[in-house]
């Protein structure tokens, strides 16, 4: 393990943009068999380097590749995650089962599934399964014929593997553990069980062979479970050019293909599951920030119809924000979320300064609306674009911006800036069109309210004399 390691790391130290690695060996709290080991891929800084991690990672699989008897999987850490658990590759997805047989067959199924979707690369999974069983068969008939009990046989197999403790040394200063065991070269190979001898119950060393036979088998290295069942973790990157939720819908499609039983219960887990509960959570979220600004301007301006005239205004700005996000090939997460929600304060400006003019103008000086509004357009035309500037070059260095932690910050600076250049293109326009359609609307629903309120009066028949 020590050389194979060594040899990735001559690979990995080749590559311009690492800078230093560390090399882990060994059983820890991350590595759970003796066959895994950890590397720690220092990069040079974000201003030194060429490319992103996830660049430098892609770059470096064909070249680690090349290394013969060991794979070596490669995934982007951050300082702040969400991770709960240690994988191989970025992103979790978990099967759980109360039947460890069960599991141990269709997990691979699953695994094998994925390895064939084009959304993913380097799936990998924690079952280990492969590892190496001898089962000693005992001939009953012929070790109670020889006068060899059982108890004698696990004994025996104990004193040369097991490490037992026979005596202890008293000195005047200490005291040592004599600890009986085989010789190490001859623990190496399941050969050495032909060398055991067990005592019978006459005295005399039978060979163990004499009385039963060996069966090698494969059996799990570790069994890994997620409260009290047993669990299997399969880990993914993403393919270039493809988001964490197709990859996620690729995943259910292939789960329903495979046809899972129902025993099994599957989940994703840290990165992807917070991906996927924000996901569901999105639509509300920003249904809560519309029907928030509504109420305010509503109260503001004493008026049902006016509000709605401002937040027309923000279509354009999401559909800016999501037309920047697809010409720069950036994924709508959780960052470019809260760049649209910002979007819904700022946009929602250029509405309100007009608006706010021109119903001024109706009822202070009773103009009509059609005049109010051109007003409204004219005289709040530099402070619009004033506050708009100010908002687009503030948001240019988040979309902008290089460095360490660049990669974070470009998605909320990419909404802000497509959202306001659409929206401020085409809301100086359709805004007073707008206003004066829904201020016809309201003229045409007061008409009908009045209409209905007024009542004929009876006609009064009077008799002849």
């Amino acid at each position: 393990m020590a050389q194979r390691q060594r040899a990735l790391a001559d690979v990995i130290l080749k590559d311009p943009d690492v800078a230093s690695l560390s090399s882990f060996i060994g059983i820890d709290g991350i590595n759970t068999t003796p066959n895994s080991g950890r590397i720690q891929i220092n990069l040079k800084p974000r201003d030194e380097r060429s490319a992103t991690a996830s660049g430098i990672i892609r770059r470096l699989q064909p070249e680690v590749g090349k290394v013969e008897g060991i794979t070596l999987y490669m995934q982007p850490i951050q300082d702040l995650t969400v991770e709960s658990r240690v994988s191989r590759t970025q992103y979790q997805y978990s099967m759980e089962d109360s039947d460890a047989q069960e599991l141990a067959t269709i997990a691979p199924q699953l695994l094998e599934k994925l390895r064939a979707l084009p959304q993913m690369r380097d799936v990998a999974s924690d079952q280990q399964s492969n590892g190496l069983q001898e089962d000693l068969v005992i001939d009953r008939d012929t070790a109670s014929r020889l006068g060899i009990l059982p108890q004698a046989i696990d004994d025996t197999l104990y004193d040369a593997f097991g490490q037992r403790q026979v005596s202890t040394i008293f000195t005047q200063l200490n005291q040592y553990h004599v600890v009986l065991e085989v010789n190490p070269q001859f623990q190496q190979s399941p050969d050495a069980l032909n060398n055991i001898y067990v005592k019978s119950g006459t005295g005399t060393q039978v060979p163990l062979s004499a009385f039963s036979h060996f069966e090698s088998s494969n059996t799990a290295l570790a069994i890994n479970h997620q409260g009290q069942f047993p669990v299997v973790t399969l880990s993914f990157n993403l393919a270039p050019g493809v988001s964490l939720g197709e990859a996620t819908k690729a995943i259910d499609q292939a789960e329903q293909e495979i046809h899972l039983p129902p025993s099994i219960h599957t989940s994703f887990q840290g990165t992807a599951a917070a991906f996927r509960n924000s996901l569901s959570s999105e639509p509300w979220l920003i249904l809560a920030a519309i029907i928030t600004v509504y109420i305010v301007l509503g109260v503001l301006y004493e008026s049902y119809i006016h509000p709605i005239t401002i937040l027309s205004t923000l279509p354009s700005a999401g559909v800016g924000a999501i037309l920047a996000l697809l010409i720069t090939h950036n994924d709508l997460g959780v960052v470019a979320l809260i760049g649209i929600i910002l979007l819904i304060g700022i946009v929602k400006k250029n509405a309100i300064m007009m608006i706010d003019f021109a119903l001024e103008a109706e009822r202070e000086e009773h103009k009509p609306p059609e005049e109010a509004i051109f007003q409204a357009s004219l005289l709040r035309f530099r402070p619009i674009m004033m506050t708009t500037m100010a908002a687009f070059l503030g948001g240019l260095p988040l979309a902008l911006g290089r460095g360490t932690g660049s990669e974070l910050r470009h998605p909320l600076g990419i909404t802000i800036v497509g959202g306001l250049l659409l929206s401020q293109l085409l809301t100086l326009y359709t805004t007073p069109v707008i206003y004066l359609w829904f201020d016809r609307l309201a003229q045409r629903f007061a008409r009908f309210q009045i209409g209905n309120r007024i009542e004929v009066p009876a006609e009064h028949h009077g008799s002849a004399d």
